[in-house]
């Protein structure tokens, strides 16, 4: 309930009927003075709040321990007292956005920087000139003196092999004309003339994403920058990816169910619940992996980590059935039958979905 100050004037602002009490019978609108102190921003956000807070995690309950009863409830006309479906979802697929950027990524002391390759080149010149002055001295003999020559080279021929090895490892072992196509090219130019080259039509569909990685070589990104950003890039469209594939979930729904009972609204309703749970259930291992990243490394912390993972998948995987069979009120074998079809085709469409995600989250990493 809101403290605001009410008006003395008790006709409502927004339409101009009267107002008996504190809110308006015709539209709603609480009849408190426009102008209030600095400090009731913050009252009225929290009252607001506790207020959607009291529908909120009732829905909540529902959602996460009884599959199904949420929707029940729903389609039984009980509306008040819940959120609204498409609300809750754009409210999860908020808090799945927002959350895990907030908890802070665990980070691993940093190794001593690495000497340049000119810094590398005249250690190794002082290093030849002790050894020839202890060859000249007698502490060294020729050969050994030589040998010692020899491993120096070798030590500065590997690191020079390292050095262009991790520069092309981000694209390296990609796609090969044969197998693997392994690609030895540094630049846009050199991949399209590999292109032209192999005829290998595999470099015309990979082509935006060689371009865009060659792109954050030249910025500098090293390969766990880049995959921080997609993993953000991937999390952040996951949501809209979902939603766009709501109707088709919707849709298979309703083929699989009688037509006159169920109306492709009460699937949508069922399909809105359902992603909430999704979203959730992605945000849940979400924070489970920044957690898990943060506590020691101990054994039995990561076989309660490894534990907590299990569960969630098991009662993630076993949600829709259970979910499907209270909405849909089928016989048990009716419902896995129909539930084990419908997983079946969801899990290819979705799998075909987040594949065409991943290749975009890649493709809009900035």
């Amino acid at each position: 309930m809101s403290h605001g100050k009410i008006r003395e004037d008790n006709t409502c602002l927004n339409c101009g009927y009267g107002v008996p009490e504190r809110f308006c019978p015709h539209c709603g609108q609480e009849n408190i003075e426009t102008r209030q102190p600095f400090h009731y921003l913050f009252t009225h956000f929290i009252e607001d709040f506790t207020h959607y807070d009291g529908q909120f995690w009732k829905t909540i309950n529902y959602l996460l321990l009884r599959p199904g009863k949420l929707t029940k409830e729903y389609l039984a006309g009980k509306r008040q007292q819940y959120v609204a479906p498409v609300k809750l979802y754009i409210f999860i697929s908020f808090i799945t956005f927002l959350l895990p950027g907030l908890i802070p990524e665990y980070k691993e002391s940093k190794e001593p920087p690495k000497p340049t390759a000119e810094e590398t080149r005249i250690n190794q010149e002082n290093v030849k000139k002790a050894v020839d002055n202890l060859q000249k001295e007698g502490i060294l003999s020729h050969k050994n003196a030589q040998d010692t020559r020899k491993l120096i080279d070798s030590i500065q021929s590997d690191a020079a092999k390292s050095k262009v090895e991790e520069h092309d490892d981000l694209l390296d072992n990609t796609f090969d004309s044969r197998n693997s196509l392994i690609l030895d090219a540094h630049n846009i130019r050199e991949y399209d003339s590999l292109h032209i080259k192999t005829g290998n039509p595999l470099y015309k569909y990979m082509r935006p994403f060689a371009k865009k990685m060659f792109d954050l070589k030249e910025e500098g990104l090293s390969k766990k920058e880049i995959g921080k950003r997609f993993r953000d890039t991937f999390i952040h469209t996951l949501p809209k990816a979902l939603f766009i594939y709501l109707p088709v979930f919707a849709f298979f729904l309703w083929l699989f169910h009688n037509k006159k009972r169920w109306w492709y609204f009460d699937h949508g309703i069922f399909t809105l619940h359902f992603f909430s749970f999704l979203l959730l259930g992605t945000l849940a291992f979400i924070l489970l992996g920044k957690i898990s990243s943060i506590l020691p490394n101990y054994s039995l912390i990561n076989l309660l980590s490894i534990l907590a993972y299990f569960v969630l998948t098991i009662y993630i995987s076993l949600y829709f059935f259970i979910a499907h069979h209270r909405v849909y009120e089928t016989r048990k074998r009716i419902s896995i039958l129909k539930g084990m079809l419908l997983f079946i085709i969801n899990s290819i469409g979705l799998t075909i979905m987040l594949l065409a995600l991943l290749y975009a989250s890649f493709i809009m990493i900035h």
